[in-house]
């Protein structure tokens, strides 16, 4: 066993949540327990994962804030407990998110759960931990293995089993180079399978190859598709975790152009590589504008907006799972709530994209 005590079950709820529908989607389709496979890994998993990048706290990248704020590691430990509850298996995290609390925290969280929770960690950038602070990047055989050994200690297990490289910007050289330690890992059994958190194709495209490669994290919503991707991870047989599910929240509708997040939350930090947030921590006007033209699309059979944005990553491809984040119970419910329906119809797919005026999504 990879954790001590574990006694509980998953629960199968007979009623229903605020915004959850009844046990089918609007197909028809059973979807209480919807999974996904993991790649081809062998490894199953819930269609939707929780990303634990916001229960790590406050942290910091050089030059400015990389959390979410303040959390109540109480409330984080029982919105994970909840969302297992409600059916999810699934959980992504970082070593550097809140420079290890967040390990900590999911690891605290899952002390006592079912054997078929499945974690997934990353690794690739240094910190000191405990400290908030970010130092800089390391991928050499000797700091991925150290940086291995500490996580599973964070995380109170004896095996990660996704680990995912934090770093999309390697040479060919030397992503080979972190490949062949990951390699050595996993027949080590200190991981069952990896793979890589990145929004280039022709980065994911070196992983892709190699047996233990699982799945790449990338970025993906309805407002921002990334078809050269998923064309990707259905050639190489790879999951698409969906980072940014929700926009970094603009698709949970609680913004509009008057809201402004504050320097010390990561949407508000003005980093360069934010795309839904301008530098002053505002939505973008074309982001809310897309979204309002959408909203009816992905609200009209019952869900909540949030729930919306992750049936349309289901329908878009049947590899994707999507990780959104979460800090309360409430926002744990919600999204788990979304397992109640499923994928968006594909008219409403279709429909999204001839009011985004992009190109059909090519289904799978």
């Amino acid at each position: 066993m990879r954790r001590a005590k574990r006694f509980l079950r998953l629960i199968d709820l007979g009623g229903t949540l605020p915004g959850m529908a009844p046990k089918t989607n609007t197909d028809g389709v059973a979807t209480s327990t919807r999974t996904r496979g993991l790649g081809s890994s062998g490894i199953t998993v819930s269609a939707l994962g929780f990303g634990c990048w916001a229960i790590g706290g406050p942290f910091s990248a050089p030059g400015h804030a990389a959390g979410w704020g303040d959390v109540d590691d109480a409330e984080s430990i029982a919105a994970i407990r909840r969302g297992i509850e409600l059916g999810v298996t699934f959980f992504d995290t970082a070593d550097v998110y809140g420079t290890g609390h967040s390990e900590e925290i999911l690891g605290r969280a899952l002390a006592h759960t079912p054997d078929d929770i499945v974690i997934a960690t990353k690794f690739g950038n240094t910190f000191d931990e405990g400290t908030g602070v970010m130092t800089g990047v390391d991928v050499s055989p000797a700091y991925i293995r150290r940086a291995c050994h500490a996580s599973l200690r964070r995380l109170g297990v004896d095996r990660i089993d996704l680990y995912q490289c934090h770093r999309g910007d390697l040479e060919p050289a030397l992503a080979e180079d972190v490949i062949d330690t990951l390699e050595r890992l996993r027949d080590e059994g200190l991981i069952r399978a990896y793979g890589i958190s990145v929004d280039d194709p022709e980065q994911a495209r070196i992983w892709g190859g190699r047996d233990g490669c699982a799945a790449v994290q990338h970025h993906l919503n309805a407002l921002e598709d990334a078809p050269d991707m998923l064309e990707l991870c259905e050639d190489r047989e790879l999951a698409s975790i969906a980072r940014g599910p929700l926009a970094m929240g603009l698709l949970s509708g609680k913004f509009d152009h008057t809201s402004r997040l504050p320097r010390d939350d990561v949407r508000g930090s003005g980093a360069d590589w934010l795309t839904a947030f301008d530098a002053d921590g505002r939505p973008r006007r074309a982001f809310l504008d897309a979204l309002a033209g959408i909203r009816e699309c992905l609200t009209d059979d019952g869900r909540t907006l949030a729930q919306g944005a992750l049936g349309w990553i289901w329908a878009r491809s049947d590899r994707t799972i999507p990780i959104p984040g979460f800090k309360s119970v409430a926002q744990a419910e919600e999204n788990a709530g979304a397992l109640a329906y499923g994928p968006l119809p594909t008219e409403r797919l279709r429909e999204i994209d001839t009011l985004l005026g992009r190109a059909a999504s090519a289904t799978r």
